[in-house]
């Protein structure tokens, strides 16, 4: 049940979120290496991200919602559910200031 759960959490969230930040990225022509860091910080904080959704399901739902309507900003979401992401977050803010996907 935890793997099924992992899976639609990582398909319904945290895949539209890292594609959103890629997109802001790539259109403001941030460096790879910048680009690279923000990747790899999403994707190791899936766990975290899981465990969050797991014991508290009106965050998973209303997060959800709030990315695929695009009312919340992905990198604060994935900012403020991982804190080991803030340096990358921090480090991509120039490039994704005024940037919508």
């Amino acid at each position: 049940m935890q793997d099924l759960l992992a899976a639609l959490i990582s398909f319904f969230l945290m895949q539209p979120l890292q594609e959103k930040v890629a997109d802001k990225l790539d259109a403001a022509r941030a460096p790879r290496a910048i680009v690279a860091q923000v990747a790899g910080c999403a994707q190791a904080a899936t766990p975290v991200v899981v465990e969050r959704a797991t014991s508290d399901p009106w965050w998973a739902v209303s997060t959800i919602v709030q990315v695929w309507t695009g009312t919340a900003k992905p990198e604060n979401i994935l900012a403020d559910t991982a804190p080991v992401c803030r340096p990358a977050i921090e480090a991509a803010r120039p490039f994704l200031a005024g940037r919508e996907a």
